[in-house]
């Protein structure tokens, strides 16, 4: 469905390329987690599968068609996209945020239909924030927010949902209910890329793991194959270790640096 081959993008007066030769495929019924340390492209090449910024060179598609070729609506409609970050200049309700996510849908100036409605109340609910509707968006914690703009993505009724680090701010609990949100989602036919820190946490949820290192991709595939203490060791240049007991699913735990002398 979504398709990024031999992707590179460079930012003007950068010496190296933010992403540089990175391919990645999602198709209906998949979650892909994006991780790697900070700096190494995860969000240039997020913002680069929904066509926001200029490739150097490779291509992106989307259901074989070039992502440029689409025109914005046709887009929206098929990609929701939440962003590591979003300024709001205006003091909107909840649920006129959430409701912005509907408007690829309808024709200009028209109305909200019931349906439309229902749509918000469902993507509202999902997101534990439908207790919020009324409140300010300029009144949230960085949480709630958050959980709104998802809120927003979820009604837009997309096939495709990019999610750029969809847990910052999130306390633990509301970190699992957006995975498992989530993967609920690509259970019923969604197509899901995460850019996560939250290494482990993609783990047991994601089908594949794409791990990015200086915009090049250090490792891609099953868990088993990308958790590898070595290779974190090497990426991340932080000692681990690599713990099965939860679930049997890889886990790395970071170990303390030995003190000199």
């Amino acid at each position: 469905m979504l398709a990024a081959r031999d992707v590179s993008v460079r930012y003007p007066g950068a010496a190296q390329p933010a992403v540089d030769g990175v391919n990645l495929t999602v198709a209906p019924g998949e979650l892909v987690a994006v991780a790697g340390p900070n700096g190494s492209g995860k969000t240039t090449l997020i913002r680069a599968l929904v066509g926001m910024v200029p490739l150097a060179s490779g291509s992106v598609t989307l259901d074989g068609r070039p992502i440029g070729a689409w025109r914005p609506v046709e887009r929206a409609r098929r990609i929701g996209f939440v962003s590591q970050r979003e300024d709001n200049p205006f003091a909107w309700r909840v649920a006129e945020m959430v409701a912005f996510g509907r408007y690829a849908w309808l024709p200009a100036l028209a109305p909200l239909s019931a349906g439309d409605r229902e749509v918000i109340g469902r993507a509202m609910t999902r997101a534990d924030v439908g207790h919020l509707e009324s409140r300010r968006v300029d009144t949230l914690s960085g949480g709630e927010w958050q959980r709104v703009r998802i809120a927003r993505a979820l009604a837009q009724e997309s096939r495709v949902l990019l999610l750029d680090e969809p847990t910052a701010a999130l306390d633990f609990g509301h970190e699992m209910e957006i995975f498992e949100l989530v993967r609920e989602l690509v259970g019923e036919g969604l197509a899901a890329v995460v850019v996560s820190h939250q290494l482990n946490l993609a783990a047991r949820f994601a089908d594949r793991l794409q791990l990015l290192d200086r915009g090049r991709v250090a490792a891609q595939g099953a868990v088993d194959d990308v958790l590898d203490a070595a290779l974190l060791e090497r990426v991340f240049g932080w000692p681990v270790v690599i713990d099965r007991r939860i679930d049997g699913v890889p886990q790395f735990i970071p170990q303390r640096k030995p003190r000199p002398g």
